[in-house]
């Protein structure tokens, strides 16, 4: 099978990593007051189901991280794209498939390796060591309880155990390398010039031609379906805590957590830097290493400040003999750190190898750790109770405003008036999100469900962040509609012009093509077109001043003919404009210029490419004996 992929010039598309949902059942419309089990899956591989909200959640956790990711960047439109939609659900389909797989093979994550891949997060560590109540506290922001959290690492480590055996037996060869090398480092000599953009044949439009171009292409001109709402929120920020706790209770909250309050050690050092440059060959390295172990023997308490100033690359402390001033465990990097602390007072370190180079340190003097007194933390403590308080008013209040909304569900009025809060209004939207709380994935999903959109419900809470929630019902849908012939006009007459001007583009082309293959001469030719001729030697795959689309056209067109003549093409443009092309010259890369690291990483690139292809022929050949239900109605 690998050598049939080697065979594949074309890449495979990497598979998206996808996080995974709890399983929710839902019940939509009148139905669900009748029938005991409404299907409400999207896909279903074998047994396993992939739910309405498992694949919604996943859309909304794509567009979260897009979102963030791209700023003013973002186009929430490509969200609500069928194709977009498919391939979100192939994925989790792969992934099911491989968890299938999986359980058959008898493959799974051990508790042991699932414990190792949380302690090694750096979100939950303290000190570089997993700590705990950091890992509640990290999930606790994040909306999730330690067992969901699990569950969905463990299914996203045993989703790649098929894939991650697969790569590690993955072989590449230099001969592949080479190939792929001459390929990749090919140079071509061209020449192209652009066709003027010519006139159509044709630039009368008639209104029955807008008419059929219209009917033909409806989907082009709608107005988006949208919906504007109604909501009632709570906001932690502005609830006021019922009580603030006294003095006395603080001093107790003090004392039942002293250990908080202590103040780590600190070390007051010294040290003398020998610079090793990055990429320093042995003999630079022994250099360092030998002035180093020179200095390290002739220093003493007495000294050390005059040889740093003398001897040490460290420009910020050398005119202070090497002073660093005080400091903590964790401040410096690991090796600096872990001699800094086995050292006594007043002894001088041998040379200890960071990334900057070898140090000497020298150890001036230790203060013990002290603890801060209740004065010092009074205002932490103060504002570490009032938020809790504020987070217990916070959560009874968002409570009760699920239970009244659930009990009283075609109305916000009733938990409006009994928490007295606002009935607010959002401006219309669309399936992609508005502004304000609109631009919120989670409200946008909700706003669009069955049971609020269809049912006229109100929706279950919605999790806008911290401490900050809402109910929200629609006000008023509109509809998707098509936009009138008349307002789209003038862009569809604009448009049958444009593909009459590409048409006729293509044909000059095509014709010239065939004329230049004859043997005319291109320089002649050019001319004859009032177009400039373009010659670009030894010209590469990605190129500045050639229009990508010539240099695509140019590595996709066969090699000169033995005689040397060239080969020609057509190359649509922008805009329906066309170039034509002349290969001259083909000449294999030059590998002797690249170096042993440079060959290393494109081996380890290679092997990740053909372990990917070979997975996803695992996950095609699983997937033809699997048996799959797609349910596009609930995409």
């Amino acid at each position: 099978m690998l050598q049939s992929l080697r065979d594949k010039i074309h890449g495979w598309p990497a598979i998206i990593v996808l996080g995974i949902a709890v399983f929710a059942m839902s019940f939509f419309g009148i139905e669900g007051y009748f029938n005991s089990h409404v299907e409400t899956f999207v896909a279903k591989v074998g047994k396993r189901e992939i739910s309405q909200q498992q694949f919604q959640d996943t859309i909304n956790r794509i567009r979260q991280q897009q979102r963030a990711q791209l700023g003013d960047q973002f186009d929430a439109s490509v969200f609500d794209k069928p194709q977009f939609k498919q391939q979100v659900l192939d994925e989790l389909i792969n992934q099911q498939v491989l968890l299938q797989a999986n359980e058959d093979l008898g493959m799974r994550v051990s508790d042991q390796a699932l414990r190792d891949a949380i302690a090694s997060q750096p979100a939950f560590q303290v000190d570089g060591k997993f700590d705990q109540n950091m890992y509640r506290a990290q999930l606790a922001g994040a909306g999730m309880t330690p067992q969901a959290y699990q569950d969905g690492l463990r299914t996203q480590m045993e989703s790649s155990l098929l894939q991650d055996a697969i790569s590690s037996s993955t072989i590449v060869t230099p001969a592949d390398i080479d190939r792929y090398l001459d390929l990749k480092l090919q140079r071509r000599d061209i020449r192209y010039f652009v066709l003027p953009r010519p006139a159509p044949e044709d630039s009368q439009v008639t209104d029955a031609q807008v008419q059929d171009y219209y009917k033909a292409h409806q989907a082009d001109f709608m107005n988006p379906e949208q919906v504007s709402l109604k909501y009632i929120e709570v906001n932690g920020a502005d609830l006021k805590a019922d009580t603030q706790p006294t003095d006395e209770e603080l001093k107790k909250r003090y004392q039942s957590e002293l250990s908080r309050f202590g103040m780590p050690e600190e070390r007051e050092v010294s040290h003398i830097l020998i610079n090793v440059p990055k990429n320093a060959t042995p003999a630079q390295q022994k250099a360092a290493l030998e002035k180093a172990e020179k200095i390290a023997a002739e220093a003493t308490p007495a000294n050390f400040a005059k040889l740093a100033q003398q001897d040490s690359d460290d420009l910020g402390s050398k005119l202070q003999g090497g002073d660093l001033g005080w400091l903590q465990k964790g401040v410096t990097n690991p090796a600096f750190d872990a001699a800094m602390f086995a050292l006594q007072k007043g002894q001088i370190s041998k040379p200890v190898l960071s990334d900057e180079g070898y140090h000497i340190i020298y150890l001036r003097d230790i203060r013990s750790g002290q603890t801060k007194p209740f004065e010092q933390v009074r205002d932490q403590l103060l504002k570490e109770a009032t938020t809790g308080e504020r987070d217990r008013v916070y959560n009874e209040t968002a409570g009760k405003m699920t239970d009244l909304t659930s009990q009283n569900p075609g109305s916000l009025e009733p938990a409006a008036q009994a928490l007295k809060l606002e009935i607010k209004e959002t401006p219309l939207f669309g399936r992609q999100g508005g502004q304000g709380i609109a631009a919120n994935p989670k409200l946008v999903a909700a706003a669009f469900s069955n049971d609020v959109l269809v049912a006229g419900n109100n929706s279950p809470l919605i999790n806008l962040g911290k401490n900050d929630s809402v109910v929200v019902r629609v006000d008023r849908h509109v509809p998707a509609s098509v936009k009138p012939v008349a307002e789209v006009h003038d862009a569809i007459v604009q448009k049958i012009l444009d593909q009459r001007i590409a048409e006729a583009a293509s044909k000059k082309a095509d014709v010239l093509v065939q004329r230049l293959g004859k043997g005319e001469d291109i320089a002649a030719v050019a001319k004859a077109e009032h177009a400039d001729l373009q010659s670009v030697n030894q010209a590469q795959r990605v190129q500045q001043g050639v229009p990508q689309p010539v240099l695509t056209q140019a590595f996709k067109t066969p090699h000169p003919a033995a005689d040397g003549k060239p080969q020609y093409a057509s190359v649509a443009l922008d805009h329906g404009s066309y170039a034509i092309l002349a290969v001259d010259k083909v000449q294999g890369g030059d590998l002797s210029k690249l170096t042993a690291d440079d060959r290393q990483q494109l081996y380890r690139q290679m092997v990740q490419v053909y372990a990917a292809m070979e997975a996803q022929g695992l996950v095609d050949m699983l997937k033809s004996k699997a048996k799959i239900e797609v349910a596009k109605d609930r995409m």
